[in-house]
């Protein structure tokens, strides 16, 4: 197997990990008291949600070469289907 049989997986692994790292930032910022806690309960919500909105940018310009083998990737797929029933359609045609 190729290394591109597995871009989705690892765009996944590198997102979730971008994601773990924003999250221990905004943990360590919460708790030195450099950003707000947030209002009562709402603590983890409150990091996990900022750890989010942080994540999204860095992930766009960071993982750019791993999101594009992801989508040659399903690109390849879709186009194995197409032909795969562009195939059968024309088998049914012949015997039809």
């Amino acid at each position: 197997m190729s290394s591109q049989n597995f871009a989705s997986l690892r765009y996944t692994a590198w997102r979730f990990g971008l994601l773990i790292a924003c999250f221990a930032v905004v943990w360590v910022l919460c708790y030195a008291r450099l950003i707000p806690l947030g209002v009562g309960s709402s603590n983890i919500f409150w990091m996990v949600l900022l750890a989010l909105i942080l994540s999204a940018p860095l992930s766009w310009v960071l993982l750019r070469k791993q999101r594009e083998a992801m989508a040659a990737q399903v690109a390849a797929r879709v186009d194995r289907a197409k032909e795969s029933l562009a195939a059968n359609a024309a088998q049914e045609d012949s015997v039809a």
